[in-house]
């Protein structure tokens, strides 16, 4: 098992933004964590990487726990709202993330990874402040893909992407499915989960409504599809 949370709790002041989650993703499978905005996906996932206590439950990465820096050394992390340091260039920023992640590539294969994003290097000559949203997502995007690392957890990954960059995206997720790298990511865009997910889970109001395939999930709430399923799965259960 990848990873492994268990009846996890997490509260802000008088706010329980998680109710005892219990997730397990496997190693090799693309997991979607869904929900509206707000919902506490974010928070799963900066719980899951201990960047912010729980205060119940626990969390296990390869069997080990999450608070133990050792469970995380295989992993790559593209925060919701991503920002690199503003003094560097795209460049420069490609090549810290490389040093950070100890993953050694060769100038071929960075520059086919940013060519399959369409990175144009121009800009990546460019301080990344002066980039645009989508091309500062692209270049967080490539520095996960270049990690070299069997599991990434990306938070809304495809935030700020034009249509045809979410298009290259996928592609570039598939050669990693391919590899048997764990993707677990955070979307509010149901076809896109529909499309790369294995296993997905619904998070709202705190807690796990579903967990299981998009098939099973469209099955059960009796959707078309994915966005259809989800808008019955939720009304269903408000209030109960």
């Amino acid at each position: 098992m990848m990873i492994k949370c268990q009846k996890v709790v997490k509260q802000f002041v008088r706010k329980v933004v998680l109710n005892e989650v219990s997730l397990e993703i496997k190693q090799g499978e693309f997991f979607g964590l869904v929900g509206m905005n707000g919902s506490g996906k974010s928070t799963l996932i900066k719980a899951v990487l201990d960047l912010i206590s729980i205060d119940a439950g626990s969390i296990e990465i390869q069997g080990r726990s999450h608070r133990m820096v050792v469970s995380r050394e295989n992993t790559a992390y593209l925060p919701d709202r991503f920002s690199p340091p503003v003094h560097l260039t795209g460049k420069d920023f490609i090549q810290y993330m490389l040093r950070l992640h100890d993953n050694h590539c060769d100038q071929q294969q960075i520059d086919n990874l940013l060519d399959g994003l369409e990175l144009d290097k121009a800009a990546m000559q460019e301080p990344v402040n002066k980039l645009s949203k989508g091309m500062t997502q692209k270049l967080g995007l490539a520095s996960c893909l270049l990690s070299g690392k069997l599991l990434l957890i990306l938070d809304e990954p495809m935030s700020g992407l034009d249509p045809r960059a979410r298009v290259l995206f996928k592609k570039q997720l598939a050669k990693l499915k391919q590899q048997g790298v764990t993707v677990f990511f955070s979307s509010h865009v149901l076809a896109d989960v529909e499309e790369l997910a294995d296993t997905m889970a619904v998070l709202h109001n705190s807690r796990i409504y579903f967990s299981g395939s998009p098939e099973n999930f469209k099955q059960q709430y009796h959707g078309e599809n994915v966005e259809q399923a989800y808008m019955n799965c939720i009304e269903n259960k408000v209030g109960s």
